[in-house]
């Protein structure tokens, strides 16, 4: 455990701290809740089926081919014109300083929303589909608007589903390896900017595991999985507990 009690063996101090940055930029991008209530409540039935279809369908996409479309296409991308605009317009902010590189935790946080999105959609869809149309009539007759029903009939039944949903999500963020492996520039410094190349747990591990060294090398990257599990697993608990179930 002396990783975690010291920062003699530093990699392993500051890839944990990293992790969180790229995980929480992943997530902030991809709970928007918009797309999810439009597929069930407000899109048309021709527009809802294949859009639905092209979302779950991003979920088969093996992560290392989104790693290598994000190398070669969101990384440019990144670099100019996304982060030369953040960095004039927005460049007195911590969050926006710096060299701008294009691996970065910026591109990994767009991946990892990339790959969440289908997941949090698809079961926010199901538990918003589960609400029976007896509650949604309710209101209608009651003379409440499609939002106020949306509000006050649908979000209230689904809400531990969709909650589900988004904790599943953020655990699929944290253990992901390939696709944040090719665009975050595999850096071990702690920094507050997007802009700069970091590391993540499971990248790390992948990266220094099959060169490890026997003892404290290979104790501390064994531990560093531990702290994985630990976080996802204490994540899954999360809505049992925050709902008693």
């Amino acid at each position: 455990m002396e990783p975690c009690k010291t920062s003699i063996w530093r990699p392993a101090g500051n890839i944990r701290d990293i992790t969180n940055l790229s995980n929480w930029s992943a997530y902030c991008r991809a709970n928007k809740s918009g797309r999810r209530y439009f597929l069930v409540e407000l899109a048309p039935k021709w527009l809802a089926g294949p859009a639905s279809f092209i979302i779950e369908m991003l979920a088969a996409i093996p992560s290392v081919i989104i790693g290598l479309w994000g190398l070669f296409v969101l990384v440019p991308v990144v670099n100019h014109p996304i982060e030369s605009w953040l960095s004039s317009h927005l460049g007195g902010l911590p969050f926006f300083q710096g060299q701008i590189f294009g691996v970065s935790f910026l591109a990994a946080g767009i991946i990892l929303a990339i790959m969440i999105i289908p997941i949090i959609t698809a079961v926010s869809r199901d538990a918003m589909r589960a609400v029976p149309n007896e509650q949604r009539e309710a209101m209608y007759a009651l003379g409440a608007t499609r939002w106020e029903v949306i509000r006050q009939a649908v979000l209230p039944y689904c809400r531990s589903g969709i909650i589900g949903g988004i904790i599943l999500g953020l655990g699929r963020a944290l253990g992901e390896t390939m696709a944040v492996t090719m665009v975050i520039g595999n850096s071990y410094k702690i920094t507050p900017s997007l802009f700069s190349p970091g590391s993540t747990i499971a990248s790390t591990i992948a990266l220094q595991f099959s060169e490890a060294s026997a003892g404290v090398s290979v104790g501390s990257l064994i531990e560093l999985a531990l702290i994985l599990f630990g976080v996802t697993y204490s994540l899954m608990l999360l809505p049992g507990y925050l709902f008693g179930e």
